[in-house]
């Protein structure tokens, strides 16, 4: 099965819902360093400097502009510690008594990072509320002396400057960016749960203004460089080569003419909301309740923000910034951020790790793919743009090639159209990507990955030819949803080369990928494809090669505990309203009409006989087959997707239907001889769902289909949009408690049937009082 459940057509705008939560766009340091003292360096006519420190640098020039340069020893990025503060106290101190120094330039002395946020170890070690409110309150003096300085200092910023790098950039006078792609400026907290603590909601509405403000905060969203001059969060933007060279002209400048306070341009929209009380609250109003609607009030961070924005604004700067320490300590201390500070650094330890723990994987210079469908193309897509290897479309017919063309086209031609992406850099995208009906260039391919119809005979025809056209080597990697990967493998003349690499719908965007080995598939070819899936931008599980592997085997009891609460006569939208509100992305009756209720239907029958009854779908469901239902692909499913008329519109609203709002096909209901009345509370339907989800990854955790529980986790929320703030599915078992889950799956058992009787390791757990994560 492929599963979709969110996207987000925004380039950086990654939504506070989403699952993977990133503090910069590449790697983030979040090992304490040691603190190194170092000789301030000389560079060329500058003059030796006394200033002795760990992190920061003063290296002074001619022309009395002196640059602070910041690297961290030891570390690929910058990050901002605890221990900073008396390191910058003492070189302003030293700034401050040298009366030749005119300006300042803040640069980095690492290679495309500025600051790429603060260290999230530092939170873990804070012990109490009043910790966590005297280290904001520490970050907020810090920057506030900087921007106190009586003379001007830029902030030279070439790389990621994000989190605590972009407050402690705005708290300079003046910032230049470079125009490096990897140059990307953001306050990402909130995808941790968190708002920016060092005076960030309250400086960068001055910069930008209320709405891109709140935008960018409640987001976490990373803008480009020409974003960034766009929306006024720096002054200019040139070639990295002479980053520095403009950012000491503009330091010179703002010494001798003084700043010039440049008035934002504003639309007449714009001053009408921002420039008034009145028109504020309207947009203090809408974000609110715009933030409610996407988090359900799961996630609190927003809310906060909202509130520090607001203070800082209506009533005070000072007031502003006590709330921001006040909201940023609530925030850290809350379970919320705890989780997803987990899940940060359970994927950030994922990312060091190989498929085979000692077998360095091998290069993959070439790949290709079978199918050139919807999951062929988004394939080669994230192959060609993602993982910079040319790929070759393998399909029975130009016309598939052609769709797997279109396909990354149309990804590619939003970008250019949004000017993510110039169009020259498109058309090099583009290239990447060739296609045949035959298999002309495949004895030079690595790696070949299957994406065709679910048919066991067809597979092994596949696995047969690329034996043939491919070399000794070639890997054979089955997008296969459902079919175990020893059959598919079972006619193989090299079993070794062939394994599972199951993918998510749609794959542009969904961040997972299974990794199935069968019994014979070499420890060589399970690292090249968990390193082949990395360079993809994926996050790979390796998980056994069983009936449903792990995301649809902890799916499908979900699914059908759904199906089964339908036919007792809970309506659709209250389902699917329920889960939402527990946090899933969308429903499961939604998710059914997204992913093809064909599709649920072929993989049933093979869970149910190699995993037993419990994974029985309802028998009325047959109807819908019957029925041509098979879901948003064809129009017709549990909602309605025809196009509305103007008097189906105007009906809807006097009905109080809002437009957008998703409407059940009514007609369902007759069809499955259904009385919708409803009497359970949206609760008891979370619950019922979520706990047969909980009770099948315990079942997975024991028979070691995943490794262990933090793939587990990480396997949920990245593949079915487990909700991120709980942690997963194990660690939300550890939350509630064994016993808790145990003695409400055995009530339901005795009530309801044997499929909702607990596994056994969740009831060993219970009677040792154990946990997963300890």
């Amino acid at each position: 099965m492929t599963e979709k459940t969110h996207s987000n057509d925004s380039e950086q705008n990654n939504d506070a819902l989403n699952v993977e939560a990133k503090v910069s766009a590449d790697d983030v340091a979040v090992d304490v360093a040691t603190s190194v003292v170092t000789e301030v360096a000389t560079n060329g006519n500058a003059t030796p400097g006394k200033s002795v420190v760990s992190a920061f640098t003063l290296v002074r020039h001619d022309n009395g502009i002196a640059h602070l340069v910041i690297d961290v020893i030891g570390e690929k990025v910058n990050t901002l510690k605890p221990e900073f503060a008396e390191q910058i106290n003492a070189v302003l101190a030293e700034i401050k008594a040298d009366k030749t120094i005119t300006g300042i330039v803040l640069c980095s002395g690492k290679q495309d990072s500025f600051v790429a946020g603060a260290d999230i170890n530092m939170l873990a070690a804070c012990q109490s509320r009043e910790e966590v409110v005297a280290l904001s309150r520490q970050g907020q003096r810090i920057f506030a002396l900087l921007e106190q300085l009586p003379i001007p200092i830029v902030a030279a910023i070439d790389g990621t400057c994000l989190g605590g790098g972009l407050e402690l950039a705005m708290a300079c006078h003046a910032r230049v960016c470079s125009d490096n792609s990897k140059t990307a400026l953001g306050l990402p907290e909130v995808q941790l749960g968190l708002l920016p603590g060092s005076g960030g909601t309250q400086r960068l509405p001055k910069l930008v203004g209320l709405q891109k403000a709140l935008d960018m905060m409640l987001t976490g969203k990373q803008l480009r460089a020409k974003q960034a001059l766009k929306y006024g969060l720096v002054d200019d933007v040139v070639p990295s080569t002479v980053l520095l060279h403009v950012a000491e002209q503009l330091a010179i400048s703002l010494q001798q003419h003084g700043k010039k306070i440049v008035k934002r341009k504003q639309g007449l929209v714009d001053k009408l909301l921002e420039n008034n009380a009145v028109g504020r609250n309207i947009v203090y109003q809408q974000a609110q309740k715009s933030v409610l609607a996407k988090t359900q009030g799961n996630y609190p961070a927003p809310v906060k923000i909202i509130d520090c924005i607001r203070t800082g604004i209506e009533v005070s700067s000072e007031s502003g910034y006590k709330l921001e320490a006040e909201h940023f300590a609530d925030l850290v201390m809350s379970d919320e951020s705890a989780q997803l500070r987990q899940l940060f650094f359970a994927t950030t330890a994922m990312k060091k790790e190989q498929g085979v723990a000692d077998v360095m994987p091998e290069k993959i210079a070439k790949a290709g793919v079978l199918g050139g469908g919807l999951m062929g193309g988004g394939i080669a897509f994230v192959t060609a743009t993602k993982a910079h290897i040319p790929v070759r479309v393998k399909d029975i017919n130009h016309k598939g090639i052609g769709q797997a063309l279109k396909y990354s086209y149309q990804l590619l031609n939003k970008k250019v159209k949004r000017r993510f992406l110039l169009n020259s850099e498109m058309q090099k995208q583009l290239a990447m990507i060739t296609g045949s009906v035959d298999y002309t260039g495949f004895k030079a391919l690595d790696i070949v990955v299957e994406a065709v119809f679910e048919d066991l005979t067809l597979k092994q025809n596949m696995v047969a030819e690329v034996e043939k056209h491919g070399h000794d080597k070639t890997i054979f990697a089955s997008n296969t949803s459902s079919i175990p990967i020893g059959q598919i493998a079972a006619k193989a003349k090299r079993p070794e080369n062939v394994i599972g690499l199951h993918y998510f719908s749609p794959v542009d965007k969904m961040p997972l990928v299974e990794i199935i080995p069968h019994d014979k598939t070499s420890d060589q070819t399970i690292s090249n494809t968990v390193a082949f899936a990395k360079k993809q931008g994926k996050t790979p599980i390796v998980v056994k090669d069983k009936a449903g592997f792990y995301v649809n085997r902890i799916l499908a009891p979900y699914m059908n505990e759904a199906a089964i609460l339908l036919l007792a006569g809970e309506p659709i939208d209250k389902i699917d309203k329920a889960l939402v509100k527990f946090g899933f992305p969308v429903g499961p009756m939604q998710l059914l009409d997204e992913v093809g209720i064909d599709v649920g239907a072929k993989i049933g029958p093979i869970l149910q006989a190699e995993l037993g009854e419990r994974f029985a779908a309802p028998a009325a469901f047959d109807k819908l087959l019957a029925d041509g239902r098979l879901g948003k692909k064809v129009k017709k499913g549990f909602y309605l997707y025809q196009k509305k008329s103007l008097a189906k519109t105007l009906q809807n609203t006097l009905k109080g239907i809002k437009s957008g709002q998703k409407q059940v096909d009514e007609t369902i209901y007759s069809l499955l001889n259904i009385k919708p009345a409803g009497s359970l509370t949206a609760a008891e339907i979370s619950k019922r769902c979520t706990y047969m989800m909980l009770n099948e990854a315990a079942r997975c955790v024991d028979e070691g289909i995943v490794r262990n529980a933090r793939d587990g986790d990480i396997g949920a929320i990245f593949g079915i949009g487990f909700p991120p703030f709980l942690g997963g599915p194990l660690r939300y078992i550890d939350k509630i408690g064994a016993k808790s889950v145990v003695a409400q799956l055995s009530q339901w058992a005795e009530q309801h049937g044997e499929r909702y009787s607990p596994c056994q390791a969740l009831v060993t757990m219970a009677e040792n009082d154990q946990s997963y994560y300890g």
